[in-house]
């Protein structure tokens, strides 16, 4: 718009027509707003994040198995022969006794069935990221969902999904799992849904339920309602948005949950799954030899170490990811 000078004082020039508005320019720039806000606050908590010590620890640790997992494909299609180091169906012909101790070509050694340690290791490493990751996105949208939607609704939502939840967490899950394997062929990726479903239905929604509470009440929920916002609007735009660094939190610690309870499975023997940590120490248990002491120790150590390793990893990036969530905790411990 012009504007033109008369008395003394700046009056619009007529002559110049309406203001000229763009389509959908406010719309872009409220989303440009947006994301410089979601990025700002991306970059202040991955600051937080990295200034914590348990923090780099885990991610460390966490990028180490995540190299060992994207290794295998690539030692299999270039390097091994499939006869020999296929983790599940090869077998060392170079070795005259099973299980052989680590050498050159089997630096971790072979397992009672002729089969390569270091390839069962790299081969499990990529299975145990699919199957924690998975359960983590299903625990987290189910349970911030249900927390949200508890926390709006409140009255007989409320009362139903939080006393489902009670009866999930009254249920012991191993024994839960346990049953569930029994009646039916759990595979990875069913594994995952179940241990996620269990996870979203349970404590995380109760804990995601509280800090819902605590954002319904806060003025711009209020202003939202006021200007319109249906009820599906106020949930998914302005009150899962709020929810999900803490989400993300307890993503976590779903992760150390579903690979410690794939590992106790597997050595079990329940589960339908070609290879796994939990499946190289049940192998090893099957053939007497953790009886023996310290002498058949790679057929043990290399599979326990990892989960204890991997599990501990993503529990300490949820204590360093505490820290972002809640500024209180910044800088109170390494």
């Amino acid at each position: 718009m012009r504007w033109s000078r008369s008395k003394g004082s700046l009056l619009p020039d007529a002559s110049a027509g309406p203001p000229r508005v763009e389509p959908g320019g406010g719309r872009l720039r409220l989303l440009h707003a947006r994301t410089r806000l979601v990025l700002r606050s991306f970059r202040n908590g991955a600051a937080v994040f990295l200034e914590s010590r348990i923090g780099l620890l885990a991610l460390v640790i966490i990028v180490l198995f995540a190299v060992m997992a994207l290794s295998h494909p690539v030692l299999m299609g270039t390097v091994w022969d499939a006869d020999i180091y296929d983790p599940v169906t090869g077998y060392a012909f170079d070795a005259t006794e099973q299980p052989a101790p680590p050498s050159w070509k089997h630096p971790l050694g072979t397992d009672p069935l002729g089969r390569d340690v270091l390839s069962q290791l790299l081969f499990s490493t990529g299975s145990e990221f699919v199957l924690g990751i998975t359960a983590a996105l299903v625990t987290v949208a189910i349970a911030t969902t249900v927390g949200a939607v508890s926390a709006y609704y409140g009255g007989l939502v409320d009362a139903f999904f939080m006393r489902l939840a009670d009866l999930i967490i009254a249920l012991p899950s191993i024994s839960l799992l346990i049953v569930l394997s029994g009646l039916f062929d759990l595979s990875l990726f069913y594994l995952a849904l179940v241990i996620g479903v269990l996870g979203g239905f349970g404590g995380t929604a109760i804990v995601l339920k509280s800090q819902a509470l605590s954002i319904k009440v806060r003025p711009f929920i209020d202003a939202a309602r006021m200007t319109g916002g249906g009820q599906f609007r106020i949930i998914f735009v302005h009150i899962v948005p709020n929810l999900l660094p803490l989400s993300l939190l307890y993503m976590m610690f779903t992760v150390t949950s579903a690979i410690f309870a794939e590992a106790v499975l597997s050595f079990l023997g329940l589960l339908d799954i070609r290879m796994s940590w939990g499946i190289m120490i049940h192998t090893a248990n099957t053939g007497g030899y953790l009886l023996s002491g310290t002498r058949y120790w790679w057929l043990v150590l290399p599979a326990g170490a990892s989960i204890t390793f991997l599990c501990s990893a993503f529990y300490l990036a949820g204590r360093a990811l505490d820290e972002v969530v809640n500024p209180r905790l910044s800088r109170r411990d390494g």
